[in-house]
């Protein structure tokens, strides 16, 4: 059996033509009793988007390419009308699922088993690193269903284990990651022994020209469906909230572990370019009291299913990956999709974002990007539809203010829902000492050192903040002014520095706890050993002044005042 017959028209577009009316039900699209008890049993209520188009021409037995991102319900959409079609307990597969990786083969594999067990429907994973002999086992006993990689795919066909002459449905899920990992000519192989009357499903994140080939040559007049990444409907917000901070290469380290420690991302995945890249950041991150896992083409398939282990147990915080080595992962509670750096393909970043934001949660993308990148990050933008907002690597004090408020919020929670009648001994005996004020203000230095991620910043420079620039060069690496509405900055004397035990967070602290700024209105902080320089906005001065005047410093009183050099001319 050779390729299918080309095209012979333009593809159908018929995105939204199966979603008015009163189509809100997975009833309402003809599935068969069995599949749908099955549905109810597994807690779906009605169908998404992508399943609500694709399902009715599949079930028709048309062709289709299908543009989803990773999240969208895709397995379901293509599974079930694929339940619904083929003949069940035949000696040679009715249908059969190609996809890039081993991860995504057992997914996709379980899906369609818990869709179809009504149906008694026998489906088997097949992919490399897992024992031949059994695969080979099952094949012969005969199996409705196989999901595989085609990799192992090309071997059962070549050992004649895997036989597809009754095959009525293919489908290629997320084709564009598997022509990425170089099996394009696998999948033509494998396309060729197949009959031509099979129906052929398509499912891609992106349509590089590619991916445009294989549709001209294997797809006949094929129904297009496309549910954008991120198209909100006028009037609603994007389910994907996407951020550029601008940093030079080597402050992203630092940079990216004060962005997740005022984000405080459920789960995150931090893409990087390189094994080696994600090995150092791991090792960051994990020194910054993150647990982060690694996970690249070095590890051993025992390793690797080790560290996926502990993702879906929730006891790992971060997963730092290369693109290969995370394709194919489904991560049920991740927030968080960092690029480490921007991707080269457009195309990637719009797959690797995908994976957040999924059945309208809020999910956030972030991008670390050079000054340099500005032209990568505006074709993104075009790719995208929507705007990336570029933010500031948060400051130290920043972080500090960040704390700060997430111990507040500990501890609001603690008082609204806690037993606290049993600590009550520890403050009466303690009241006979010290003022409860002073008690309290120290339970809650105790309870904010204790909660804080990453430790106290003392040591830790400030971090150039960048600007892009379109002209490809540069921008000078330094921060940008601090200015009000009314002016410029200025800087306040303090008469204790380093021998007092003076830091920099002691200094935002006071100036945030006594007046109304906040601590991002604080620019640069130098400490001497006998007295502490402070820049503040130059319209503030005088509040800032007054309130480090009423105060104590480390336990004690400070002259203040506003340095000599700083006063207007007279």
């Amino acid at each position: 059996m050779g390729p299918r017959p080309a095209s012979t028209g333009a593809t159908q577009s018929r995105a939204g033509s199966y979603r008015g009316g009163h189509m809100t039900t997975f009833s309402d699209l003809a599935l068969g009793e069995e599949l749908l008890r099955a549905l109810a049993e597994l807690g779906y209520e009605e169908p998404t988007p992508i399943q609500a188009e694709t399902i009715p021409p599949l079930l028709a037995g048309t062709d289709l390419l299908g543009q989803a991102a990773t999240g969208t319900g895709k397995t379901a959409a293509f599974a079930l009308p694929l339940l619904q079609r083929i003949p069940l307990g035949g000696p040679r597969p009715g249908a059969l699922v190609l996809v890039p990786t081993r991860e995504l083969a057992t997914q996709v594999s379980e899906a369609i088993h818990k869709y179809g067990r009504h149906l008694g429907a026998r489906v088997l994973p097949v992919y490399g690193g897992a024992p031949i002999v059994r695969q080979m086992k099952s094949l012969e006993r005969g199996v409705d269903v196989v999901v595989a990689t085609p990799g192992r795919a090309i071997d059962h066909l070549s050992r004649r284990t895997l036989d597809l002459r009754d095959l009525q449905v293919v489908v290629l899920d997320e084709a564009d990651e598997m022509l990425d990992m170089g099996f394009a000519e696998d999948i033509e192989t494998i396309l060729a022994q197949t009959p031509a009357s099979r129906q052929t499903v398509l499912f891609s994140a992106t349509m590089p020209p590619r991916i445009r080939h294989i549709v001209d040559e294997h797809l006949r007049d094929p129904t297009t469906i496309s549910v954008g990444l991120g198209q909100a409907t006028p009037g609603e917000t994007p389910r994907i909230r996407q951020t550029a901070y601008v940093v030079n290469r080597a402050h992203k380290a630092a940079a990216l572990g004060r962005i997740l420690d005022v984000e405080q991302p459920g789960q995150a995945l931090v893409f990087c370019r390189t094994r080696a890249d994600v090995d150092q950041l791991t090792e960051t991150l994990n020194g910054r009291g993150y647990r982060a896992e690694a996970l690249h083409g070095g590890l051993s398939q025992e390793q690797r299913t080790r560290v996926l282990n502990r993702l879906r147990a929730e006891t790992a915080d971060l997963l730092i990956a290369t693109d290969v080595a995370a394709r194919g992962l489904d991560i049920e509670s991740l927030t968080h999709v960092v690029n480490f750096d921007v991707p080269s393909a457009p195309e990637s970043y719009v797959h690797r974002i995908g994976r957040v934001g999924r059945a309208g949660r809020e999910g956030t993308a972030i991008t670390l990007a050079q000054p340099r990148e500005h032209r990568m990050l505006k074709t993104i933008e075009r790719l995208t539809r929507q705007p990336i907002a570029i933010a500031t690597v948060p400051t130290v004090a920043d972080l500090r203010a960040r704390r700060l408020e997430l111990t507040r919020a500990a501890l609001h929670e603690s008082l609204i829902e806690d037993d606290l009648e049993p600590f009550r001994v520890v403050l009466d005996t303690l009241s006979d000492e010290f003022d409860p004020l002073n008690i309290a203000l120290a339970a809650i230095k105790l309870a904010h050192e204790a909660t804080s991620v990453g430790g106290e910043e003392t040591d830790e420079a400030e971090i150039p903040q960048m600007t892009l620039h379109p002209a490809g060069k540069e921008a000078p690496g330094r921060r940008p002014p601090r200015r009000t509405g009314s002016g410029d900055s200025a800087r306040i004397f303090i008469g204790l520095g380093r021998s007092a035990q003076v830091r920099p967070q002691d200094l935002v602290g006071a100036i945030t706890g006594e007046s109304t700024l906040s601590g991002r209105q604080i620019g640069a902080i130098e400490i001497a050993d006998r007295f502490s320089l402070v820049e503040v906005p130059l319209d503030r001065i005088d509040e800032v002044i007054r309130a480090l005047r009423k105060t104590k410093l480390k336990g004690r009183k400070a002259t203040v005042r506003r340095e000599k050099s700083d006063r207007p001319d007279r």
